[in-house]
């Protein structure tokens, strides 16, 4: 199993939020975690990404240990992306180099190909020059993803990837991601609380009850 989490627990303020969560997914492949408002979707997404610690639980990815009762691997030495709801993009860069920020020091040699492609790949290298004020929602979502693949991540986390957007450019952006993902051979984890987005994108889907 590529990712596999056992036995996960985490509580704020006396209030468990994940209690016992437990899965497993292949490499290469999309899950869904679906689940209302307040179900701890994105407590969950945090947890694996290492930017909150669980209370306890076990998760290896690609064959090393993240965290178990002895080990915590801090968020920047996981290799996992994360694209947050906002899209947290810097506004005071380009489409170019928000994405170039993503690109691995280990592989600033292949810096600018790397990034010619993914614009490609995202269809925006007619907007490159461009600041997020002045990209539309749709486009701001894929300078955001296409940011987290410029670092090769093993895993990458979307949370609520198609909140912001009208439901036209929703169905087409579930159209390319799927086709990028695939493409890419990328391990992508999705917490969404739409059943279509989850149909339709995922290879497996998760669901989380309101006790979470």
């Amino acid at each position: 199993m590529y990712l596999d989490i056992h036995d996960l627990s985490f509580q704020y303020d006396e209030t468990r939020l994940i209690d016992a969560f437990s899965c497993g997914i292949e490499e290469g492949t999309i899950t869904a975690i679906l689940g209302c408002s307040g179900s701890g979707k994105s407590t969950l997404l945090r947890l694996i990404s290492g930017l909150e610690m669980p209370a306890k639980g076990r998760m290896v990815l690609d064959g090393k240990i993240m965290f178990d009762h002895k080990t915590f691997t801090e968020a920047h030495l996981r290799q996992i992306g994360l694209v947050f709801q906002d899209y947290a993009l810097f506004p005071h860069m380009t489409v170019r180099k928000n994405i170039e920020y993503g690109v691995r020091k280990s592989e600033v040699k292949r810096k600018k190909e790397i990034v010619r492609r993914l614009l490609q790949m995202v269809e925006l290298t007619e907007d490159a020059h461009k600041y997020p004020s002045e990209c539309s929602g749709g486009m701001q979502q894929r300078v955001a993803i296409a940011r987290a693949l410029a670092n090769h991540p093993k895993l990458l986390l979307l949370d609520e990837p198609f909140s912001n957007l009208d439901q036209q450019l929703k169905e087409r952006m579930r159209i390319l991601m799927k086709q990028w993902f695939k493409e890419q051979g990328a391990t992508v984890i999705l917490v969404t609380h739409d059943r279509q987005d989850a149909a339709y994108l995922a290879d497996a889907i998760i669901e989380l009850d309101g006790e979470q």
